[in-house]
């Protein structure tokens, strides 16, 4: 099984602010397309390592930066997806 932590957002001007932020703080991010399994409309999320998931809800806190949520994508065995919302 494969997984990957990914935060979602209502705008991508907020996606865009907490790549920047999470950049400074050294956390590595990547930005992609928010997956279909999230969401159907088009939008940005930023995937990041479960390692530092304190750090990112920190910097969404301490930012105020807003977002729709925070989610755990997991690929299962025979190739489907289970999302679990996670905050």
């Amino acid at each position: 099984m494969n997984e990957m932590y990914i935060v979602s957002f209502n705008s991508t001007h907020h996606a865009i602010r907490l790549d920047k932020l999470l950049s400074e703080a050294s956390v590595r991010a990547t930005t992609l397309p928010t997956p279909r399994e999230i969401t159907a409309s088009c939008g940005i999320s930023i995937r990041f390592l479960y390692d530092d998931i304190d750090k990112v809800k920190n910097t969404l806190i301490e930012n105020s930066v807003e977002y729709k949520g925070i989610y755990k994508i997991t690929r299962l065995e025979n190739g489907s997806k289970k999302v679990e919302n996670i905050d």
